[in-house]
């Protein structure tokens, strides 16, 4: 028998589950979110996945695999709110222009079809009485956590590093940040992280470090998420160790988008608590489509391109029809 398409093998796989449980989100706002607290206790790093939108937290939710080695059987844990993706899937620029009464509105989507919490991408959370608001929006919806970067200026993406002017904040005032945050939280469950831009900036991993100390003991944050884009995780590695002696630690979030060759037991053994695949579903979805345009284009009819695609029927049974 001729081997299904990537495409429909992939489906043959999801379309059980999500035909027959699309509103698998018999959860409240409430459970969900203080739930990324409780998974924080499994002694294991958390993964999570981008989404921008409700077919891609579909897949968040459903998307399931049998590692080789121990055959054990893994998911994601978590959604990324990535706000990367969120502004290329509307064509815009990552410069925090896109508003965020409008990705509430993607995350509620999100929520819709999956049961999973999320980690909201912040950006620079504006000023704090801007981003005391934005903290009220997002628990009220049930975001477990939102990540602000200690970034000033116009928002650059870090991937840009050094080919970019990237503006570090002064610590006292993004303390003040965190700080009006944490006071406009009505529970405990939601959490602050500060995302570490030091080393995208060029300043080095002792600045990294000053910073987090500074964040965890005058800022009052939740957890940290260190960030580089170098392609060896070597400068990751040495923070995490000095961060270790710290007198007071708490959750660490790495973003192996760069240092992709490193797996996410190697990652939790120098101590990372969470990881998240920031961007991969977007990057994904992209060459497919523009290669399925082309070929059209080329070929005057979409015969050449069947392979790549879905059956009509086949996406018809995505979502569970009225």
């Amino acid at each position: 028998m001729q081997a299904l398409p990537a495409t429909r093998q992939w489906m043959r796989c999801i379309l059980p589950c999500a035909s027959k449980q699309r509103y698998n989100t018999t959860v409240t706002t409430g459970e969900r979110l203080k739930s990324l607290r409780a998974l924080l206790s499994k002694g294991r790093i958390l993964r999570g996945i981008e989404v921008h939108s409700g077919l891609s937290a579909l897949i968040a939710q459903h998307a399931k695999a049998t590692r080789g080695k121990d055959g054990s059987v893994v998911q994601f844990d978590f959604m990324w709110g990535s706000s990367l993706t969120q502004s290329t899937v509307r064509g815009k620029p990552d410069i925090e222009c896109v508003d965020t009464s409008t990705r509430v509105s993607m995350i509620e989507e999100a929520f819709e079809v999956s049961a999973k919490p999320m980690i909201y991408d912040g950006d620079t959370g504006g000023l704090p009485e801007i981003f005391a608001y934005t903290v009220r929006s997002l628990e009220r919806v049930g975001v477990s956590a939102v990540i602000i970067e200690d970034k000033a200026g116009l928002k650059q993406n870090s991937l840009f590093g050094t080919d970019r002017v990237q503006e570090l904040a002064d610590p006292s005032d993004f303390c003040k940040k965190i700080q009006a945050g944490q006071r406009a939280k009505v529970t405990d469950d939601f959490m602050i992280f500060s995302r570490l831009e030091a080393m995208i900036a060029g300043a080095g991993v002792e600045e990294a470090l000053r910073r987090a100390q500074i964040y965890i003991e005058n800022g009052g944050v939740d957890g940290i998420m260190v960030h580089s884009k170098e392609k060896h995780p070597n400068e990751i590695y040495t923070f995490l160790e000095a961060y270790e002696k710290f007198p007071r630690r708490v959750p660490v979030v790495v973003v192996p988008t760069t240092y992709n060759d490193q797996t996410e037991w190697e990652l939790w053994q120098r101590g990372a608590n969470l990881c998240i695949y920031a961007n991969q579903l977007l990057r994904a979805a992209y060459p497919a489509m523009m290669n399925v345009a082309e070929s059209i284009l080329e070929n005057g009819r979409s015969l050449e391109a069947d392979s790549q695609l879905l059956g009509i029927k086949e996406i018809l049974s995505i979502i569970k029809q009225a």
